[in-house]
């Protein structure tokens, strides 16, 4: 084989069914290997969106997500994807193509090196030649997924991408160990002892928990505390958000209101909480228990008590010591207090336009809980994050670490096509969408008749233009020119349609996907007002 063989080899090995791109000529061996091997490429519209495509591909299926693209401007195009995979924690190999070793020292044409550029947002990057190929894909798929999970970057450079490969055999490494107990930091019976301790206890549940499928024992320590739970946004999901102990997302809309709840709790048990989702400092001087994968490296929060290591076989341990008895949160104070989390969720609306949370309320009566849905970065992020009701684990993804507009788009096709019977529904401001709205067409290509992209159409960066009215600030330089969506949509091979109220809406979601192949693209003119009253 030669080097490209082994490393599609090795990504058909490890599951990987799919590789996102935009190729140049150091790819030609490299897309041969892939029809070789019958491995789908997907041509994206340009290296970036590819990118985003390949972190959403990591998020749902926990194994690295992959992008292709050739040298100088390809590879300076994927780095906004690499860094968001980096900070958003999700598996992911970038591939780039580079000048053969015999000219890079000297030639400069399309020439960067690699190396310097992605070491800052990658967990290693490196360069295969014929005698170690193998070995770097071994290595690169284990470390990959490793806790915390992230991106490797593989140059190809010329010479070696089509030559013979000298390191040829295929020894998969296996990607996801499975592993017993953990390391606590203080002894077990302390860390029980602490928890029996609290009578006003509360479960922040982060992006972790979810990698580590943690759901059920999430639930049952909830239960068996009596303790309200509150999620990262990347953790939605986690624990069916029906459930009567359910209390909130954090840092999404309402997020005075979620900090204040914490603040009234007398111990955090923060269960694979990852500090990389906090859009504003921690100030909480309540005590905090650690739960995670890996240790409170980060120091975002002071814990006296760690318990390291997977973090469901961990809670298991914790809940068979666990017999908590005396006066807890009640049923009824959760219920309140997720009543009066909902008043403020819907304050500010506009009598008679169609407010931004009307969209997202609207959508969610329309939809199953099966519905994947993804979305964009913007004022609207923050009212999904907290309005939508998930009730699975991986049934809302967003981009939180980096937080990139022009994420949703991506992701909701990768969602598409993992599972092309499920409803997978974007949301997207206009200026998100305008970011990579030329997908819109390999959505149509695709096929990708289950995707339902919803845009918030207000004509303005509203999180810019908000904080410039707090500054007593003219609105300037954060006003977008209106475009014409379904005509857009349309051009694209799209089903496209412009709605203004409620009725409107409820119709057009009604009657979508009545067994078409054409994804539908909704403009919703909404009235921003409500954003205000929010943030």
């Amino acid at each position: 084989m030669n080097c490209s063989e082994v490393m599609v080899r090795y990504l058909k090995e490890a599951g990987i069914g799919q590789v996102f791109g935009y190729p140049g000529d150091p790819s030609v061996p490299f897309l041969e290997a892939c029809r070789l091997e019958d491995m789908p490429f997907v041509l994206a519209t340009r290296e970036g969106t590819a990118g985003l495509m390949a972190e959403a591909y990591g998020q749902l299926t926990d194994l690295p997500g992959v992008c292709l693209s050739t040298l100088g401007p390809g590879s300076s195009n994927t780095i906004n994807a690499v860094a968001s995979a980096y900070l958003d924690r999700a598996p992911m190999i970038a591939i780039s193509g580079q000048i053969e070793t015999r000219r890079e020292a000297l030639f400069t044409h399309q020439v960067m090196d690699h190396n310097r550029v992605f070491a800052p947002i990658t967990k290693w990057t490196t360069s295969i030649n014929p005698h170690t190929v193998g070995g770097i894909m071994r290595r690169a798929l284990r470390l990959s997924v490793s806790e915390r999970p992230g991106p490797i970057h593989i140059s190809t450079p010329g010479d070696f991408v089509g030559a013979d490969a000298v390191d040829a055999e295929i020894r998969l490494p296996p990607l996801h160990a499975e592993m017993e107990g953990g390391l606590v930091w203080g002894g077990v019976e302390k860390l029980i002892a602490r928890i029996k301790a609290a009578r006003r206890p509360v479960i922040l549940a982060g992006v972790s928990a979810i990698r580590s499928r943690a759901t059920a024992e999430i639930t049952a320590l909830a239960e068996q505390l009596g303790a309200p739970l509150v999620v990262s946004p990347m953790a939605k999901g986690i624990v069916d958000e029906t459930h009567p102990y359910f209390a909130g997302t954090l840092d999404m809309a309402c997020n005075k209101f979620i900090w204040d709840f914490l603040k009234s709790s007398d111990l955090i048990l923060a269960v694979g909480f990852d500090a990389v989702e906090l859009i504003k400092p921690w100030t909480l001087s309540v005590p905090v228990v650690h739960i995670d994968s890996v240790p409170n490296t980060d120091q975002i929060y002071q814990a006296d008590l760690e318990a390291v290591g997977p973090i469901a076989p961990m809670l298991s341990i914790l809940l068979a010591g666990l017999r908590v008895e005396g006066p807890r949160w009640t049923e009824a104070e959760i219920a309140g207090h997720r009543a009066e989390l909902r008043r403020n969720y819907l304050a500010g609306r506009v009598q008679g336009r169609l407010n931004p949370s009307d969209v997202v309320e609207t959508v969610l009566a329309a939809s199953s809980k099966d519905t994947l849905v993804t979305s964009d970065v913007g004022s609207h992020k923050l009212l999904v994050g907290q309005g939508w009701v998930a009730q699975q684990p991986k049934g809302v993804l967003m981009s939180n670490g980096l937080s990139s507009m022009g994420y949703g788009l991506p992701a909701a096709m990768t969602g598409s096509i993992l599972s092309p019977e499920r409803d997978v529904v974007c949301f997207t401001g206009d200026g998100g969408l305008a970011m990579v709205q030329g997908e819109l067409r390999t959505a149509s290509a695709l096929k990708l008749g289950g995707l339902t992209v919803v845009v918030f159409c207000d004509n303005s960066l509203n999180r810019i233009e908000l904080k410039q009215l707090a500054r007593q600030y003219p609105s300037f330089g954060t006003r977008i020119e209106p475009t014409d969506v379904p005509l857009l949509a349309s051009s694209m091979e799209c089903d496209g349609v412009s709605v203004s109220s409620i009725p409107e809406l409820e119709r057009v979601l009604a009657n979508r996907r009545p067994g078409g192949d054409r994804p539908l693209v909704i403009a919703a003119q909404i009235d921003p007002s409500q954003y205000a009253a929010q943030f």
